[in-house]
């Protein structure tokens, strides 16, 4: 039995290099950016009116003229016009390109407009008021976004204002989550008193799906000729596979030896931890990983969010999550040498200080109380009592 630190540490040593893919930009959201995208231009490229108005030379202000001659209206996109002296302005929209013949910008608030003359209402101005100077964010060739950044809706727009109608992403990698067990049935159908509804492959699909990644999913029964069949089929589809139940030791458990026989190599079995503790992790001799977490609800939860995810970041050359600490809200005791993934609630108090409080439950096959948990406290193993104040890391697995 290893520990979960050197569980992480096996797994994200045997992540995988998928490649890459050219993808529309509009299609990108969601998805790794597998290439630099540089600034084509000044950011803004121009000159840019920030409020609608008129524009005017500075220095004319300043010799006390306040009554400007209209000369033209600008709109944005328009080519700039030029003023032809002091005492003319040009009426400029949001957006527009300013006239290199003037540098000040006063909005239509602070003046009055009539019969083509604008009246300046102010005492005082500054110079270059009312404008976003060229190349005042970034310089042409200025790095915008770089390999492994999620492209979030910000980077997308950037993706799109340099012009990049196709863009470089990281392969998504092909998962496919099987649960397994003749004591679970599907979820249309009505379960006899000693079998259960399927759950398990479903919750791994969701929990990925609202990350923006897919998977499918499949059942295998406990024949071990099957497993062999459909795993086999498996390992030439899939990059990653996630398998729940089976892997513990009792006399159906035949996953173990059905995957050696298919020639995947066992990198580490049982993990010191609960719930999670009978974790399988292996590799088939193509590279494809497989995952096999224990059959409990509540161990696959946290083995996705602890095990699986960081794998997928690491795969997609995607940054690790900042870890997230919050303080106990109670005394709690748990006397085994296992680290102890505690369900808790999250709260966030009026200093500002983010709180878990337990939430009690019957052990890992006691699902119920996820949908109201949103986090794992992960507790040190070699310590059995945790006071109230004390800080450890939390994995979040629902919103605050």
């Amino acid at each position: 039995m290893i520990t979960v630190e050197q569980a992480e540490q096996i797994i994200l040593e045997n992540k995988s290099d998928l490649g890459a893919e050219i993808t529309m930009f509009d299609t990108s959201a969601g998805r790794v950016l597998a290439e630099t995208i540089r600034a084509d231009r000044d950011m803004p490229p121009y000159n840019r009116v920030m409020v609608d108005g008129i524009a005017i030379k500075y220095s004319a202000f300043e010799q006390g003229i306040r009554i400007f001659k209209i000369k033209a209206v600008q709109a944005a996109g328009a080519a700039p016009v030029e003023v032809d002296s002091d005492e003319e302005c040009i009426e400029i929209m949001t957006g527009a390109s300013l006239p290199e013949s003037v540098d000040t910008v006063i909005r239509y608030e602070d003046i009055t407009i009539g019969e083509g003359e604008a009246i300046i209402n102010l005492a005082t101005i500054e110079k270059g008021q009312g404008l976003h100077l060229k190349g005042a964010d970034r310089k042409q060739g200025d790095v915008l976004a770089v390999p492994g950044q999620l492209i979030t809706p910000a980077v997308l727009s950037l993706i799109a204002s340099v012009g990049e109608a196709e863009v470089r992403v990281k392969k998504m990698p092909r998962v496919v989550v099987i649960s397994t067990g003749d004591e679970v049935i599907e979820v249309h159908k009505r379960p006899t008193p000693f079998q259960i509804r399927r759950s398990n492959n479903y919750t791994a699909q969701a929990i990925l799906k609202s990350l923006g990644y897919e998977a499918s999913v499949l059942h295998l029964p406990d024949d071990p000729e099957v497993m062999r069949n459909q795993l086999s089929q498996c390992f030439q589809y899939y990059d990653a596979i996630i398998l729940a139940g089976g892997v513990s030791a009792g006399k159906f458990d035949y996953l173990p030896q059905v995957l050696n026989v298919l020639g995947v190599e066992q990198l580490f079995h049982k993990v010191a931890q609960r719930p999670g503790k009978p974790l399988w992790f292996g590799k088939h001799g193509n590279g494809v990983p497989v995952f096999a977490f224990p059959g409990n609800p509540v161990a696959v939860y946290l083995c996705m969010h602890r095990y699986f995810l960081p794998w997928l970041y690491a795969t997609l050359g995607r940054q690790q999550p900042t870890p997230v600490y919050a303080m106990l809200d109670n005394d709690l005791e748990f006397k085994p040498e296992l680290k102890y993934f505690l369900q808790v609630k999250l709260l966030v108090n009026e200093q500002a200080q983010l709180i878990a409080e337990p939430i009690a439950g019957n052990g890992s096959g006691d699902f119920a109380n996820l949908a109201d948990a949103n986090g794992f406290m992960e507790l040190p193993a070699g310590k059995s009592v945790f006071n109230k104040g004390e800080v450890y890391r939390v994995h979040l697995i629902n919103p605050l």
